[in-house]
């Protein structure tokens, strides 16, 4: 049993967390990744949890730098037509720690325009969470603290009152960094491979 004991905020990640998009994910990048990095094996999940202009500060300059239009492009039309499935419980979950008066938020390395696919598909998605932030409010990409410190802020809220609800590597570092209780979803990752990690890991949110 988790203890929600004085927590007044939830955070949640985007990808792997709300929705099951990180197989369709893996998909893309790998195969981005295997035309201009065959050298690196795995890296389409080394990179999971970043947002695209880390991504390509990192592994797509230099030389490369040239491509970063052409695979915009190819995310962005990827991404059009990319299914949104929610984590099974999720919207449940989320109506009823909104009941108990949780404030909650979307805390996400994804952009304003992958957001508007998702609106496309979900008109009713903005009403289910209290504030959606994404790549264009932070600073520093996670495993930064500073995305979720700031949606504490937003909410005048501490790192102690706040679960941070996270798939990848870098998502849980991100929370664990920010000193707030981070909850591990195995959808991505393995549950074994997550909890030397995290505070608690979960299936999906049927489990709490």
């Amino acid at each position: 049993m988790i203890d929600f004991e004085g927590k007044k905020g939830f955070f949640f990640d985007l990808d792997g967390v709300v929705f099951d998009t990180e197989p369709q994910y893996t998909i893309f990048w790998g195969g981005q990744c295997k035309k201009y990095h065959p050298d690196l094996p795995g890296l389409e999940n080394d990179i999971k949890g970043q947002t695209l202009s880390q991504i390509y500060d990192k592994y797509f300059n230099g030389e490369l730098k040239k491509e970063q239009p052409l695979i915009t492009d190819r995310l962005n039309e990827f991404e059009k037509n990319m299914h949104f499935e929610y984590i099974p419980g999720l919207q449940d979950f989320i109506k009823r720690i909104k009941s108990l008066g949780i404030r909650t938020a979307i805390v996400t390395s994804s952009n304003k325009i992958k957001m508007e696919s998702v609106y496309r598909q979900h008109p009713e998605f903005k009403q289910l969470f209290d504030v959606i932030l994404t790549s264009e409010d932070f600073k520093e990409s996670k495993p930064s603290p500073d995305c979720y410190l700031t949606a504490a802020k937003y909410f005048g809220l501490q790192p102690d009152e706040c679960v941070v609800f996270e798939d990848s590597f870098n998502g849980i570092k991100s929370g664990k960094s920010a000193k707030m209780m981070t909850i591990g979803l195995a959808t991505t990752n393995p549950s074994d491979a997550l909890k030397p990690l995290c505070d608690f890991v979960i299936g999906n949110y049927l489990d709490i």
